[in-house]
């Protein structure tokens, strides 16, 4: 008879009536314990039953009751009232999972009832060897069987990390000749909250259910590829002692604790026992947790993307699988990426504590802060002191600092802080080439490291990184500047040139723009004005990591960041509009002063957009009248293109390029720098 539902019959290549080979015996007071413990587990053995007059062999589910003597009573797993079906087959024997072993369990007094089976134990039990992987037995995963643009829904029953069982359902129309056993289909896996698994596939064996149906489906591909392949990968490391990784399978729902062969700040390798293995190219582990000591772990959401086995001479076969994280939270990437670096070079340091007075002292010493920057910041030095100290003190999630250091010396500095939605500032870069030459290169390299095992990872919203720098300025032009010229590709790197000037505010209410010259909150329509200019101009990347596009998202969230951490951080857009026509669009940035020591994070951003009209007068009433949203008398105000300024006799003072690096081209970024460190003494 056919069982519809869940059925407890074997499709599969493990129940036949041979096994692969026959262990050591075991005594019947450690059978006993065993199958304690599998009661105590809510778990189940397999009942084998042989018809009586062919080679059929069927297998039911059965859990164990706790067994005090030579007396073992079980009780069907998934069915009752089995008698009348089990009258043409006859009991073969039971088979106890133990390990990476099999117990075979042989009687000649057993009942069978409709509740269940009982049996007098033997003595000695055997192990055995049938099959070359465990199968485990899964909880609450959804399946979805695609072919064709036909689905079929159905659940996954069990799986090793070769096959997996699965039970559909044919739903009317549906019928299950719509299945083509020889072409390959599309498996998903699923639970309530969200994808598990996906793959192409191909089935292997099927029982013959009319309403449901059990098949053995094989994955075809045993490695994927989850990123873009670089030619520069993360550094994988060695740790001693290694971690662990500890997480609850998503199928089975049971916690594992895997050891770690090696890691890295984007993903990492474990071992497994190639028996028991739950591991498999594809599969999505929603949390788990890296374990370093006790006190020190930090979570991660990570997919399995390869598996190898590794041969042993003894026979004691295990696999290597590696896993690439998909999302990690900002704080426990920071404190991972800070111990790898660390591992890596000892005098490398990520978001270490930092005695301010030390910075200070080297940001003069090393000229980064030269006499007439100096003259800038002297006014307001203690409320620059107060946000460094946040900075550097509080270990906020929109920065990090990065610092070479030796005998604690500071001998080279670097800093990022996230001042747009998905962009990051690169600034503060500093060293002391009078004690060392490397140490410059040394934080560009720290900071590449980090782009490129950060930038893959949703909370660290790392998409671009920009930087400013002064073109007669040979150290950043021969290194972005070099990264550009590499990448050959603007959608990759690009650098805008800004002018750049102080404004010194002037209280006349009088100063206001004439009919029919209006200043607006910048609408749709503008940016996208704004983009056809900037394609034709330039084609770069500016607009994409200033987040001036036309589906840019608010700054809301970024700015309750900075406000939690006792900082300002506030954006508005506006357009300068002549006519009904986009002139200009205006970016006004206020945060704390000094919060860039170039003071580029509070400013007046103009981008001309049509100079036809827009003349000297109108601008500085423009600036005039944008200037009084600023608490401070000196504004400092950048102006694209530079060609402007010039062609109206506008006087600046020096100009700034703008270089943005997509994080996906960091291959660009590392071939540049591997030639600096070649050449660096």
């Amino acid at each position: 008879m056919e069982n519809e539902g869940k059925s407890s019959r074997s499709i599969e290549e493990g129940t036949e009536n041979h096994y692969l080979k026959k262990g050591k015996e075991l005594r019947k007071k450690d059978l006993i314990n065993l199958l304690n413990y599998i009661n105590f587990q809510d778990g189940s053995i397999l009942i084998n039953f042989k018809h009586v007059k062919y080679d059929q062999i069927i297998t039911h589910k059965a859990n164990p009751l706790p067994c005090l003597g030579d007396n073992l009573e079980c009780v069907w797993a998934e069915a009752e009232n089995l008698q009348e079906e089990l009258i043409i087959y006859k009991f073969k024997d039971i088979l106890v999972p133990c390990g990476q072993k099999v117990l075979l369990i042989k009687s000649d007094e057993i009942r069978i009832t409709d509740k269940g089976i009982s049996l007098i134990l033997p003595e000695t039990c055997y192990e055995v060897d049938f099959r070359k992987l465990r199968r485990h037995s899964c909880k609450g995963v959804k399946a979805q069987l695609i072919q064709n643009s036909v689905l079929f829904n159905g659940d996954l029953i069990d799986f090793n990390t070769g096959f997996f069982r699965v039970q559909v359902r044919a739903v009317p129309p549906q019928t299950f000749q719509w299945i083509d056993l020889e072409s390959p289909a599309n498996l998903i896996f699923s639970n309530e909250h969200e994808m598990l698994y996906s793959g192409e596939c191909r089935i292997i064996k099927q029982n013959m259910g009319q309403k449901n149906r059990e098949y053995i489906i094989e994955p075809l591909s045993h490695q994927i590829r989850r990123f873009k392949q670089k030619e520069f990968r993360s550094t994988r490391q060695e740790l001693v002692p290694s971690p662990n990784i500890v997480f609850s399978h998503p199928f089975t729902q049971k916690t594992n604790n895997l050891k770690v062969f090696d890691l890295s700040g984007s993903g990492f390798s474990v071992e497994e026992d190639a028996y028991n293995a739950i591991l498999f190219p594809g599969l999505i582990i929603p949390e788990l947790e890296i374990y370093f000591v006790n006190s020190f772990n930090i979570k991660c959401k990570a997919q399995v993307v390869y598996k190898k086995i590794m041969r042993e001479e003894k026979g004691n076969d295990w696999a290597k699988c590696g896993l690439a994280v998909l999302d990690m939270d900002m704080e426990d990437h920071g404190r991972l990426s800070a111990l790898l670096h660390q591992a890596k070079n000892r005098n490398s340091y990520i978001c270490n504590i930092v005695d301010l007075d030390d910075l200070w002292n080297f940001f003069f010493k090393s000229g980064f802060i030269y006499p007439q920057k100096y003259a800038f910041l002297e006014a307001n030095k203690d409320k620059i002191k107060e946000t460094y100290k946040k900075i550097y003190t509080q270990n906020p999630k929109i920065a990090r600092h990065f610092v070479y250091q030796d005998k604690g010396r500071i001998l080279g500095h670097m800093a990022m802080i996230r001042f747009y939605e998905n962009s990051w500032l690169i600034h503060h870069h500093a060293a002391d080439r009078s004690v060392s030459r490397r140490a410059g290169v040394a934080v560009l390299d720290q900071i590449g490291r980090f782009l490129h095992d950060s930038h893959r990872l949703y909370s660290n919203k790392m998409n671009f990184v920009f930087c400013y720098f002064r073109p007669e300025n040979k150290f950043p032009s021969r290194v972005f500047g070099g990264i550009t010229e590499n990448t050959k590709d603007t959608k990759g790197c690009s650098i805008d040139t800004f002018a750049y000037f102080h404004y010194q505010k002037i209280f006349n209410k009088e100063l206001k723009l004439p009919e029919p010259w209006k200043l607006i909150e910048t609408q749709p329509e503008d940016l996208l004005e704004l983009k056809k200019f900037y394609e034709h101009s330039s084609g770069g990347l500016m607009l994409n990591a200033l987040e001036l596009e036309q589906s840019s998202e608010n700054l809301d969230n970024l700015s309750k960041e900075y406000q939690e951490l006792g900082l300002k951080r506030e954006r508005h857009l506006v357009s300068l509009k002549k006519d009904g026509r986009v002139k200009a669009v205006v970016m006004i940035n206020i945060s704390d002063i000094g919060l860039n020591l170039a003071d580029l994070t509070s400013t007046l951003q103009v981008i001309v957009v049509d100079s036809d009209g827009f003349t000297k007068e109108i601008f500085h009433l423009m600036v005039s009248e944008l200037s009084a949203k600023f608490e401070q008398d000196d504004i400092p105000v950048l102006i694209y293109p530079v060609e402007y300024p010039e062609n109206h006799s506008i006087p600046y003072e020096k100009q700034y390029n703008l270089w943005v690096l997509n994080t996906q081209y960091g291959d660009h970024y590392f071939r540049h720098l591997k030639g600096l460190l070649k050449r660096a003494p």
